[in-house]
């Protein structure tokens, strides 16, 4: 199946929730949503009077989105099911994507209900190549060592895992950071580190969504496909983390490699093996403008930019992967119907195409077998 949706709520989308957002694509007959969360970072509070005793799945919408409970010494808890103590620090999401956390589940189902598979994106800007805890111990030791980046990157991830495996979702999909000034293979190990330790947690919390790593389009930043099926590759990671097609970035980054059908397809075939036990391979799709130098410069409607969408659609439709296309582009859900019109387009023709060929060989074995007789040349010219 191939599924079509855009990269967060639809522009021409009267309300701006979650709800709306669903419901939207839902009605514009597309299967798919990626949720933009771009301002996952938490804040904390205590707990009031009312809210004692109680566990995220029931507070209600006067409560704020809390996504997760501190519980001091014993850490962050992301259990829905565990009782808020009074010593407790609530952490909530100042964006927020419903009234409150338990909506999630609800909003989840009606995902489900309406065919609409959902996603999440973390913000662009991530750092997954540093240490978590950092080198440095602050002067007065009393105060909290300072957050890293990487540990602040690790922390958007637990956010967008705990909200999407609340909504039923698939994939998080995210970037790794720049390359900075260090080693690459001291980078990558510590990437790989960093990732081993999110699968330890995931597993811990029973989280279902994966995670996913997409190709970026810019030469300064981890993100080569290369770079990508090598760590999806890597032993203890497999089954966790899933390679990203973008092919906006992979057309920048690759300096204009994509023209005919078929560069589509071998591209799409490198990812197959590693959605084997999981579903469809995700994909993100925007036209693009780059310098020619590695670097995407901004993203086009699919009709304006470097990449022709029929050669994908032609892609598609000859191989037809199991595949889920995102609309990154500025018009988001209306290019987002567009890719599956081109599609159906195609898919359209190949199968009278075949129909005619189909014909042809039937009408051959009956004139074979006596049953019709040929037909008359001259009936033809009189047709002409």
């Amino acid at each position: 199946m191939i599924r079509y949706g855009p990269a967060g709520i639809p522009l021409s989308c009267k309300g701006r929730t979650l709800k709306d957002g669903i419901e939207d694509i839902h009605s514009l007959a597309l299967t798919a949503m990626e949720i933009q969360m771009v301002r996952p970072n938490t804040d904390l509070r205590a707990p009031e009077d009312e809210e004692i005793g109680k566990t995220l799945k029931e507070l209600d919408s006067d409560s704020g989105f809390v996504i997760a409970v501190d519980k001091g010494e014993e850490g962050v808890s992301y259990d829905p099911e565990i009782p808020i103590d009074e010593e407790d620090n609530l952490l909530f999401m100042n964006y927020c994507l419903a009234p409150c956390y338990n909506d999630l589940y609800s909003l989840g189902r009606m995902a489900k209900r309406h065919d609409v598979s959902l996603s999440v994106h973390t913000p662009y800007y991530m750092a997954l190549d540093g240490d978590l805890f950092g080198n440095e111990e602050p002067a007065d030791p009393d105060e909290m060592p300072e957050e890293t980046p990487a540990m602040r990157s690790f922390t958007i991830l637990q956010n967008c895992g705990a909200v999407l495996n609340a909504l039923g979702g698939t994939l998080v999909v995210t970037n790794l950071g720049p390359y900075g000034e260090d080693n690459p293979k001291h980078a990558k190990s510590r990437i790989v580190s960093n990732l081993k330790d999110l699968k330890r947690w995931w597993k811990s919390e029973g989280l279902t969504p994966r995670i996913g790593i997409e190709i970026t389009g810019n030469s300064n930043v981890w993100g080569s496909l290369e770079e990508l099926l090598d760590i999806c590759g890597t032993r203890d990671l497999k089954g966790f983390v899933y390679p990203v097609l973008n092919f906006a970035h992979y057309q920048a980054r690759t300096k204009d490699s994509l023209s005919e059908a078929e560069d589509y397809y071998n591209l799409i075939e490198q990812f197959e093996p590693f959605y084997k036990d999981f579903g469809n391979i995700y994909a993100d799709f925007s036209n693009v403008e780059s310098d020619g130098e590695g670097n995407e410069k901004w993203y086009t409607p699919i009709k304006k930019g470097e990449i022709k969408f029929e050669k994908v659609a032609e892609a598609l439709a000859e191989h037809m992967p199991e595949i889920t296309m995102i609309s990154d582009s500025p018009l988001l859900e209306h290019d987002a119907v567009y890719m599956r019109t081109l599609t159906e387009r195609v898919l359209s023709k190949k199968a009278a195409k075949q129909l005619k060929e189909k014909r042809r060989e039937l009408q051959a074995e009956a004139i074979a077998d006596g049953e019709l007789a040929p037909a008359d040349p001259n009936d033809e010219a009189d047709s002409e």
